[in-house]
């Protein structure tokens, strides 16, 4: 059986992918930063909770032991992220961006750092970064696409450290499957629940790439309809 970690678990994108991968047949370690909120969410899907804060380089270690200890793991799927203040962009402050970075940047090389060992142990190592098209060149220069019309520093300049964290490790770790999701524009939290996606759209890349079984690319970065603009 094939055993999953997924960070950031307990609402939104997170909590869905745990719900369809449980589905799927997967154990599912849903982790979170409230024990209280995590335990809640990982009774309701019949996942396994784990108190984890990307943020803590002590948390990260203390979640590594936990699972390795109960068996370890196959699959590592980076999800927990924050949006960041709303201030206006040319008010931005370097604080404020080591803030968003701590989550979305910092928190996948602590995780990579931590889980590798772990991961390396199984017959088909996984890991997927849930990045985004606010990240990519092509998407935000393309009028024609949601992301064109938005003004974010922070959040977007980390999701394109996401997806080049994504390429570099694919080649540190030529034996693990290592790839970026990027869930589209989906009405979650992040936006008011404003995306014109539903959660279950909005997972259909994250799960793709956790279900393939240690099989096909690596260092790629695909939405749900395929290999997407960089």
């Amino acid at each position: 059986m094939t055993t999953t970690l997924i960070t950031g678990a307990n609402k939104s994108l997170g909590h869905e992918t745990a719900r369809r991968l449980i589905e799927a047949g997967h154990t599912v370690w849903m982790s979170a930063r409230d024990p209280e909120r995590g335990r809640r969410a990982a009774d309701a899907l019949g996942g396994r909770f784990v108190q984890l804060d990307v943020t803590s380089d002590a948390s990260v270690a203390r979640a590594a032991e936990t699972i390795a200890a109960a068996g370890g793991l196959d699959v590592l799927i980076n999800n927990a992220g924050v949006l960041g203040p709303t201030t206006p962009p040319a008010e931005l402050t370097a604080e404020d961006a080591l803030g968003v970075y701590d989550t979305n940047v910092f928190g996948i090389i602590r995780m990579i750092r931590a889980f590798a060992p772990i991961l390396r142990r199984s017959n088909a190592p996984t890991i997927v970064n849930v990045t985004s098209g606010l990240g990519s060149f092509g998407a935000v220069h393309d009028p024609e696409r949601v992301e064109f019309g938005v003004l974010a520093p922070l959040y977007t300049s980390s999701k394109s450290a996401v997806t080049m964290l994504t390429v570099q490790y694919a080649r540190v770790f030529p034996e693990m499957r290592i790839n970026a999701a990027d869930p589209g524009y989906t009405a979650t939290d992040f936006n008011g629940h404003g995306g014109h996606q539903t959660v279950q759209e909005g997972t259909d890349a994250i799960v793709e790439l956790a279900t393939r079984d240690g099989e096909g690319p690596t260092g790629t970065y695909i939405d749900r309809f395929g290999v997407a603009p960089f």
